[in-house]
């Protein structure tokens, strides 16, 4: 008898502790659980904060200012000066170390040299295309594009010549430093170099619009960005190359010919803020800030460079 007592309280016992070991286990694992979603919850709430500056084209900073204006609202501690200037001087001040991000439509290897080229690291963010815009009183509306071509490298001067008015055609172009310039030449001009003497000289795609705008006669080039809205369109008119309008169906599928990534380069790999806000990018927020401003996201193309 005895010994079957004894029986009988070694093995409560021994189940009383296997059920303390298990709810010991079991709160735990729960503990551990909590924690986890604790630590979720403060990965998606953490903002960040700083203050960086960018420079460089003017065809992508209407979208670069918008993108920061959104970011600013969920990081309202984070500071970022958004400057033009042309590409070339975005990839010149991001090299030098003058800026944190050069924005550029031109791989660096087109304005550096291969040394500083090499230290920079690209992110591309979208896709803009390209246009030749006129004066809104200009009455062609479409050039072959080797009709552009005898413009901008000053063999037709008159716009009787392709189908308009007698009226002199005034080139408004850019300065050597812009991206915007340096895409045109390389997609619609295959290369050939503008004509000196008649062309206008501005810094940017603003101004280069407003001097479209109020120069009867003149032709120039604008990033898609810079006529999306309806007073921009009454400022300028922009021409059908071949037929073919620039627009995101013609563009993505490759009949557009005229377009260039947007570039967001780093010297080295970007880090704190400048990575938080490149990164920013690839967001809902910034897509649909993208397609607002006549943007294209990179992943909607159906061709490549």
């Amino acid at each position: 008898m005895k010994k079957s007592y004894l029986k009988i309280i070694t093995a409560t016992v021994g189940v009383m502790l296997l059920a303390t070991a298990m709810i010991g286990c079991t709160k735990k694992d729960d503990s551990n659980a909590n924690s986890g979603a604790s630590n979720n919850t403060t990965t998606q709430e953490t903002k960040v904060s700083g203050n960086i500056t960018a420079s460089g084209s003017s065809a992508l900073k209407p979208l670069a200012d918008e993108v920061n204006n959104i970011f600013k609202q969920k990081n309202p501690d984070a500071v970022i000066n958004i400057q033009a200037g042309g590409s070339g001087t975005g990839l010149s001040n991001v090299s030098d170390g003058t800026v944190d991000i050069g924005n550029s439509d031109i791989f660096a290897e087109e304005k550096l040299t291969a040394d500083q080229a090499k230290a920079l690291v690209d992110h591309q963010v979208c896709v803009v295309g390209f246009a030749a815009v006129v004066n809104p009183k200009v009455t062609v509306d479409n050039l072959t594009k080797q009709q552009l071509i005898d413009i901008f490298t000053g063999k037709t001067t008159n716009w009787k010549d392709v189908g308009g008015a007698d009226q002199k055609i005034v080139i408004i172009s850019r300065p050597d430093s812009s991206g915007t310039k340096a895409t045109f030449k390389k997609y619609a001009l295959d290369g050939a170099k503008e004509a000196a003497g008649n062309a206008l000289k501005e810094d940017s795609s603003g101004a280069v619009s407003t001097a479209v705008s109020q120069t009867e006669g003149s032709i120039s080039y604008l990033a898609s960005s810079y006529f999306t809205d309806a007073d921009s369109k009454t400022k300028v008119k922009a021409l059908k190359i071949d037929g073919v309008e620039m627009n995101k169906a013609n563009i993505t599928t490759g009949k557009y010919n005229i377009w260039s990534y947007e570039h967001m380069y780093t010297k080295g790999e970007a880090k704190d803020l400048a990575k938080a806000f490149i990164d920013f990018f690839k967001t809902d927020d910034a897509k649909n800030a993208m397609e607002k401003l006549g943007y294209i996201p990179s992943t909607d193309m159906k061709v490549k460079r």
